[in-house]
């Protein structure tokens, strides 16, 4: 049986010591590596892929500022691809998607997005998407972390003119903690006269 060979251990050498060890040992050899062969764990465009992650609610957004990237968003809806706008919206929502909501007023099932869409579709909120001019009404600070703001809005089409009132609370505690989360979008007026199939 071959035994295989290490080197010696170097001599130890008290802390407070002038002397140097008698031997030296060079380790470059052994764990030579080329820059080819360290892992790289974050990839090369990981800077430009973080500026690029879905636009949503940030921490350094006020209240004020959540309301009017939101509206933006809607604004735009189809850029960069359609229904863009309603995206952010969703990712903007302070609800549970596993319980209803009554996000829009009425107790809706919102946990799919694509009942959520149906609603900026088929209801007096498409007057949002692609909408034309804004107009702030009134802005009241309920609590210290709930904020309204009801909202004028001339859609793209002619006479298209409806109110809205955003309800933004700002979450404590939990992973969104300090962020500002749209509790409610409610339209003044029965938004749902008509019906809606969502």
């Amino acid at each position: 049986m071959m035994a295989l060979f290490s080197p010696p251990p170097p001599p130890a050498v008290p802390l407070y010591s002038k002397h140097k060890p008698h031997h030296s040992y060079s380790l470059g050899s052994r764990f030579r590596a080329s820059a080819a062969e360290v892992p790289d764990f974050l990839s090369a465009n990981w800077l430009e892929s973080r500026r690029k992650r879905p636009f949503g609610p940030r921490l350094n957004y006020s209240a004020e500022e959540a309301v009017q990237h939101q509206l933006d968003a809607l604004k735009y809806n189809d850029q960069p691809r359609q229904d863009y706008g309603v995206e952010v919206m969703y990712r903007f929502a302070g609800f549970d998607p596993f319980e209803r909501s009554t996000y829009f007023g009425p107790f809706f099932d919102l946990g799919q997005f694509e009942r959520f869409r149906r609603i900026f579709h088929h209801s007096t909120y498409r007057v949002l998407l692609g909408h034309k001019e804004r107009k702030i009404l009134s802005s009241l600070w309920v609590e210290e972390n709930r904020f309204k703001q009801r909202l004028w809005i001339r859609g793209a089409r002619p006479e298209e003119e409806e109110i809205f009132q955003f309800t933004m609370t700002q979450r404590v505690g939990g992973s969104w903690d300090g962020y500002w989360l749209t509790e409610s979008v409610l339209h003044d007026g029965d938004g749902f006269a008509g019906g809606v199939a969502y």
